[in-house]
């Protein structure tokens, strides 16, 4: 309804009668036009509604990789791809593509989020054209016969077999297996005359999407998007709390306008360094497996993170950071559950607790849970740079490995400089991550 300039003129038109109706009920004359029928139509007609950077670009590609920041409409523009899709909707298909792909890092993400969040796929449908959600067959079956099927990355051998004439990824640059998932993929994207991919993501210098980028061009076409732009559908609240909060800081750069954010000049953990030393698994038989818990002083929303991380030792003198299992607002029960659910699951040989904040009280929680866990509680004497340093040292030699990508423990350790994270948080996940190493 937007392509041509008469179909501009009216979409202004009604714009601006929807708004005037709005503040005050008087009906416009090009609202006037339109029966309800109409209305209904437009209301469900993306092309009419979407943002020029939430239309895919023209031209030959075969993936789409939109990079937003919190907000920004990046999960509507996934969802509406794979409706049209599914659809045959020009200038998305031609006519319905099937089978389709929805991938996200775990199952219980893309089933939230991709498929039954406010802007995900069965949101965006008319009623008599919406697909057939069965949670426990993973599958999407549209009236025409169209299917889609649920994936997660974690889980990304799974996809080795499948072929695939269109795929939605969602949120790659947080994924922990990010590169191997996207492999696997890549491989089954093969069924119909056209494969194609929409990747949506918030930013982060993660190996996976800096490979993307170098392809821009080359059958790789990339659209950006800020949250302010998207300000007409977000809360009030959110705008002024979140977005007046974070505007113009490292992270508000990357987690709301959508860039990617390289590391600070003085970080004291580079990325190359880490992702050199990263590893698709660790080895079998790790001497030792340490939980550490940085516990945070409140558990407000505001408040900071309690820092969680899992490293492991093997028999030659390297640590493996096995998985990042921080949570923010959790009171002291549930972060307590959080950490002994790691310490269970990992078979882990001990929780290393920082006790700064909170004295016997830390062990106490731990034991409300599980009353024989072993508990080793350490206090900082220390500031965090000083703290940190031998830390470093041991990746720097190569000798701290990544099992995986952790992409927010990640993007603290980036950002850690001497004067702390430079929008002045706590480094809840970097400190946790600092007292693991160190008690292995």
């Amino acid at each position: 309804m937007a392509a041509d300039p008469i179909s501009k003129r009216f979409a202004a038109s009604l714009l601006s009668d929807l708004a005037a109706y709005a503040r005050t009920g008087r009906v416009g004359p090009t609202l006037g036009l339109l029966g309800t029928a109409h209305l209904e139509a437009i209301l469900r007609d993306w092309r009419f509604w979407a943002r020029r950077e939430q239309i895919p670009p023209p031209g030959e590609w075969t993936s789409w990789l939109i990079l937003g920041g919190r907000g920004a409409g990046k999960t509507r523009s996934g969802a509406e791809f794979v409706r049209a899709m599914a659809l045959g909707h020009p200038p998305y298909a031609p006519m319905p593509v099937s089978p389709i792909a929805l991938v996200g890092e775990t199952y219980d993400e893309t089933r939230a989020v991709m498929v039954e969040g406010a802007s995900g796929i069965l949101g965006v449908h008319k009623w008599e054209e919406r697909p057939v959600w069965s949670p426990t067959k993973r599958t999407l079956q549209w009236p025409n016969g169209a299917q889609a099927f649920v994936h997660s990355a974690e889980s990304h051998e799974a996809l080795r077999g499948p072929q695939f004439a269109a795929a939605w990824l969602d949120e790659v640059a947080k994924w922990r297996l990010g590169e191997a998932a996207f492999d696997q993929l890549q491989f089954g994207l093969r069924a119909g005359r056209r494969p194609r991919q929409v990747i949506t993501t918030t930013p982060r210098p993660v190996p996976l999407l800096r490979a993307l980028l170098k392809r821009e061009g080359a059958g790789v076409v990339v659209t950006r998007m800020a949250t302010r732009a998207n300000a007409g559908n977000l809360a009030p609240g959110f705008l002024r709390d979140v977005v007046g909060r974070y505007a113009g800081t490292r992270l508000g750069r990357q987690e709301l306008d959508g860039e990617l954010i390289d590391d600070r000049p003085d970080t004291l953990f580079p990325r190359s360094v880490v992702d050199g030393n990263r590893v698709a698994k660790p080895p079998d038989g790790l001497r030792r497996i340490f939980v550490a818990v940085d516990p945070p002083a409140s558990s407000s929303t505001l408040a900071d993170a309690c820092g969680i991380v899992a490293a492991g030792a093997d028999g030659f003198g390297n640590a493996y950071v096995l998985e990042d299992a921080s949570v923010q607002g959790a009171n002291p029960a549930a972060w307590a559950r959080r950490a002994i659910g790691l310490y269970r699951r990992l078979h882990a040989d001990r929780i290393v607790a920082e006790v700064n904040q909170g004295g016997e009280m830390v062990e106490a929680v731990l034991r409300q849970v599980d009353a024989d866990v072993p508990v080793r509680r350490v206090r900082a004497t220390r500031g965090k740079w000083l703290r940190a340093e031998p830390v470093a040292a041991l990746y720097e030699q190569g000798r701290v490995r990544h099992a995986g990508t952790f992409a927010e423990l990640e993007d603290e350790m980036a950002d850690f400089g001497p004067d702390g994270l430079s929008d002045g948080r706590s480094p809840d996940r970097l400190d946790a991550l600092v007292w693991a190493i160190t008690a292995l």
